[in-house]
Order: structure tokens, then sequence, then C-alpha cells
């Protein structure tokens, strides 16, 4: 069932409260994939009923981004949720979610200035903004997010935390393809040579994973073996290669406890992110 407005949608959600059906919420910018379906599914397992949203948010897109290139298929999109256990679809225009003349912002301070944040300026605020409201809206018991948005999953845990919101967050395993690459709407930019090429990201994190099993423990000599593998592919043009804590996101020179390592390369002109954490 696909609801474009939030009257409707907070019709069906009160309804679901008075019958004592838990939520779980799945917040999309659609072409959803099998990624995307993974954590409907496990809402579904954990949840009496399933809302996605698919909702591309104009207010995390910087001006030199590709907000209006960003792939759209609604109709697939219903499908899609529906397969994996999810009937209603929230998926409304810019106009019922941002007024014209917006004055509230809500920023994240210290985790969104490092990694994609420090390259994306704004996208934190953008995407902070956005699911807040949407919680607002949905008011759900559970919401799930993809550990491949690591640092999103992070802002959004703080955010959570600090402002009170009563919505405990799931964070759910990466969903690769057969040959390891991490499912990602922006794959489909790629070229077939591209596509190839893009294989080197998860390539480098399962070098750096084999040397932290092997006892490796000085996060500069794990970053040099994930960079000196991306350097291999003359198609890769590495963003970012950190080690940093899982949780706070600061650098770390020495692995002692939970660490995120998270990478950004370009593949031609399309950006791709992955990570491992360990």
């Amino acid at each position: 069932m696909l609801v474009k407005e939030i009257k409707e949608l907070r019709n069906i959600i009160k309804e679901y409260k008075r019958q004592g059906f838990t939520i779980g919420f799945v917040p999309t910018m659609g072409a959803l994939h099998e990624g995307h379906q993974s954590l409907i599914k496990r809402a579904a397992k954990e949840n009496d009923k399933v809302i996605v949203s698919v909702f591309v948010n104009p207010t995390q897109f910087g001006p030199t981004e590709d907000y209006d290139a960003y792939p759209r298929n609604i109709e697939k999109d219903l499908e899609t949720a529906k397969e994996a256990g999810s009937y209603i679809v929230f998926n409304p225009e810019p106009s019922e979610m941002y007024f014209e003349n917006k004055s509230t912002s809500v920023s994240v301070l210290n985790l969104t200035d490092k990694l994609c944040g420090a390259k994306r300026p704004g996208h934190f605020d953008g995407v902070c903004l956005v699911v807040s409201k949407l919680f607002n809206i949905v008011t759900p018991d559970k919401a799930y997010f993809g550990q491949k948005d690591a640092q999103q999953v992070a802002v959004l845990k703080r955010m959570i935390r600090d402002l009170n919101f009563d919505v405990e967050i799931v964070e759910c395993p990466i969903i690769r393809e057969e040959d390891g690459l991490a499912k990602s709407s922006r794959n489909t930019y790629l070229s077939i040579d591209e596509r190839k090429s893009a294989l080197v990201l998860s390539r480098s994190l399962k070098l750096a994973k084999e040397a932290l099993m092997s006892g490796e423990r000085d996060a500069q000599k794990i970053k040099e073996i994930i960079r000196n593998e991306l350097n291999l592919d003359p198609l890769a043009r590495i963003d970012y290669v950190e080690v940093v804590d899982a949780e706070s996101l600061e650098d770390v020179n020495t692995i002692e406890n939970k660490i995120l390592i998270p990478i950004a390369v370009y593949i031609g002109k399309t950006r791709l992110i992955d990570n491992l954490i360990f």
C-alpha cells in the first residue's frame, strides 16, 4: 500500500497502536535492493507491522551531488518491499516533508566533521533532520539501518540518545554480491569495467581483516595494507581510508577495542563506501 501523506500514515499508525501492534521502521531513499530487503525481513521477524519510507531527501545532498540523478522507481520499490514483508510504503513529496520557509535544523557535533561528513558538508545535518521527522511521524519501536553506512548509524545512535527518542536502532550486517561487492543503489552507475574494479574495496578490507586476525594492531600498517591494494587498480581513486573507534569515530593508533575501518573510493565518477568492524 502506497501512502503519500503524513496525515494518512499517522491514522494508520494510530490504528496499529490501538490494536497493540509493535512497529518496525526501515527508512530508505528507494531503489530498493537485497540489502534493503534484509532490513525489511528482519523488521518483519521482530515486529507486528513494518513501515518502509521511500524518500530521496533533498537536504542531505550537496549542490554538486546526484539528487536529480538518484535512481527512482516507486512501482518496483513497492513490489520489493512487499516481497520482504512490508505492506506500507511511505513515499511523500518533498513539499509534504518540508515547509518552504523551514527554520529548524538538527546537528550532531563531533561525529559528523570527519569521514563522509568532512567530504560532504551538511550531509549529516540533512540526514538527522529527515530521520528526526520520520521518527516523529512513524513513532516506531525499532528502526533498522545497514552497517554499510556505519558513520550514519553512529550519528543516529548519538542523536536518539541526546534527544531521548523512544526508538531502538537495530544495526544490520552489510549484504554483498556473490563476488563481495557491497550492495548499493549507486552500483547501477558503474560501467562493466568499473563494476569489476569496484571489487577492490572488499578485497582490500579482506586483506586488512586477515592482518588483524594474524595479530597486527598498528592502525597505520592496516591502513597501508588497504591503500596498497586500492592503488593497484587504475580506476580506483581513494577518498579516505581510516581506522577509528567504533563508537566515538575518533582516530585509533593502536588497536585495542572495537574498531571501524571505513573506506571511501571513487571508481570512475562513482563514490563507493565500504567498511569493516573488528
